[in-house]
């Protein structure tokens, strides 16, 4: 989308947590930092399962907010901040429906047709299987940007699945796969010394072990 940039894998989180809690749960919105932190965390209905601090979680409220995503809501009875998402304003227009679903991409990533139809349900009624179809052709195509797409149908999957673009490109392509992921790991410095140690010791044996079988005429 022009003048809208591409979000965190966190602020996205956020704000489909925010679209999610706000047809779901209407008497807990806004939602506090706490609540917010507990939705981004939640193990059901969450693709992938995070663990996020508060402070990450402020974090990707700024983000939101400088993007005009999300704002705090200060209300007079409210005894801390809370937060609201803004969502419509910014890719307008979108209706509940167009909301809801790409409040489940947000939470739950990539999804079919089908599946990404049955989990909207619980936060906004959907049309029949045909008119959803034309709904999420409607949002692939919108003339000021595109919200989602539909990727190519990769190899074990049964169905192709739609993916949300306010992250960004999608990271599967057409005739391609995932691409090859390298996983360094980084052990503590107490374990590296621990390791090094245990490795002088090793080589101080296998040196003691070569002098004892000379010894023996081995």
């Amino acid at each position: 989308m022009p003048g809208v940039a591409p979000l965190s894998p966190l602020a996205a989180r956020v704000l489909g947590c925010l679209i999610e809690k706000e047809l779901a749960t209407p008497d807990i919105y806004p939602l506090t930092l706490n609540a917010l932190v507990n939705a981004c965390n939640q193990k059901s209905n969450r693709e992938p399962v995070m663990e996020v601090s508060a402070r990450e979680v402020e974090v990707a409220i700024d983000e939101l907010r400088q993007q005009r995503l999300a704002v705090v809501f200060a209300g007079a009875d409210a005894r801390v901040p809370k937060y609201r998402q803004k969502i419509d304003e910014v890719y307008h227009p979108l209706d509940t429906e167009a909301r809801a679903v790409l409040g489940e991409l947000l939470v739950r990533g990539p999804q079919t047709a089908a599946g990404l139809r049955a989990n909207a349900e619980r936060l906004h009624a959907m049309p029949a299987a045909a008119e959803f179809e034309d709904l999420l052709a409607e949002l692939a195509g919108r003339a000021s940007g595109a919200l989602m797409r539909k990727l190519p149908r990769q190899p074990g999957q049964k169905e192709a699945r739609w993916v949300q673009l306010l992250t960004g490109e999608p990271a599967l392509e057409a005739g391609g796969g995932a691409e090859p992921v390298t996983v360094t790991m980084t052990l503590p410095p107490e374990v590296e010394r621990r390791l090094a140690a245990l490795e002088a010791e090793v080589g101080q044996l296998r040196a003691e072990l070569t002098e004892l079988r000379k010894s023996l005429g081995e």
